[in-house]
């Protein structure tokens, strides 16, 4: 039978007092927690309660308590923010003066046009054009040096202000490739075979027993207004240049059959109005200087 134990006993093996509570015959000594734990935990406690009326702390209507001091990330933020457009004022101010031709045979004014857009493209453009600005499926790539809408200085420009295809600026890139398929412009045997003369613009091999004579005439007759008769395309509207290995939707026969198909084009913002002047200029130059544009 287990030995019972009282509450104040002495134990002998450790010189300590029990609590009366015991587990199979094993008695729980009264062991106090360290006086330094003790004097750290109530400290603690005393701090956590002058935070939560210093700062912003407790859930409330309309928001959170604001604390005694007023503080919040965001005002520190907006500070931060205000003091670094003071710092750059008057080199924004140089690179809003300065003709885009101008800025990059300035190294002063290119190093800072090429950090401010660094900056804006990692924030606005990388979500879409990646973080190196590689592109993907439907977006292009602006290390390429293959331009949709053109790659001059002007060009780009135009480009980050209007966007393409951007509803309500009446200045925006509008080409659009028609749906050839799907408005009934072409049938499906035809798609196949001008797609086939499409692969061999850029260097691929056709499909086996592919009618290039034929699809070189269809491409002729319903492709060539906008890409030209030798496909090099046409940035007035957007046309992309066919005889490269440079593939906005993919190179393989399939990827050229379902453009062909469903024809569109992608969309990009106009960033005129959503960023300053000094902005897009900074983007200008830094999307010029990837590709190496002409």
């Amino acid at each position: 039978m287990a030995q019972e134990h009282h509450a104040g006993e002495y134990d002998a093996a450790t010189g300590k007092t029990t609590t009366g509570h015991s587990w199979d015959g094993i008695a729980e000594l009264n062991t106090p927690l360290p006086r330094w734990w003790l004097y750290t935990f109530y400290g603690c406690i005393v701090w956590a309660v002058v935070y939560w009326v210093l700062y912003p702390a407790w859930p409330w209507f309309g928001g959170a308590t604001k604390g005694l001091l007023g503080w919040n990330a965001r005002s520190v933020v907006t500070v931060e923010m205000q003091a670094l457009h003071a710092e750059r004022a008057a080199m924004m101010d140089k690179l809003v003066a300065t003709p885009l031709q101008q800025i990059e045979s300035t190294p002063e004014l290119l190093s800072f046009a090429r950090a401010v857009g660094a900056s804006a493209f990692a924030q606005n453009c990388s979500p879409c054009h990646g973080a190196g600005g590689q592109g993907s499926r439907g977006y292009p790539n602006l290390n390429a040096d293959r331009w949709l809408w053109g790659g001059t200085l002007d060009q780009i420009y135009t480009t980050i202000s209007h966007g393409a295809r951007w509803p309500g600026d009446p200045d925006t890139h509008a080409g659009v490739m028609p749906s050839f398929g799907r408005d009934g412009l072409l049938n499906a045997q035809e798609i196949s075979t001008v797609a086939d003369y499409v692969r061999t613009l850029s260097g691929n091999a056709p499909d086996a027993g592919a009618d290039l004579a034929k699809g070189k005439q269809l491409f002729i007759d319903n492709c060539s207004p906008c890409h030209g008769e030798d496909g090099k395309g046409n940035t007035e509207v957007g046309a992309a240049n066919l005889t490269t290995q440079v593939w906005l939707y993919g190179p393989t026969k399939a990827d050229i059959m379902h453009r062909v198909e469903v024809g569109g084009g992608g969309v990009m913002p106009a960033w005129k109005g959503k960023l300053d002047e000094g902005t897009i200029k900074a983007l200008t130059v830094f999307v010029h200087t990837l590709g190496g544009g002409k």
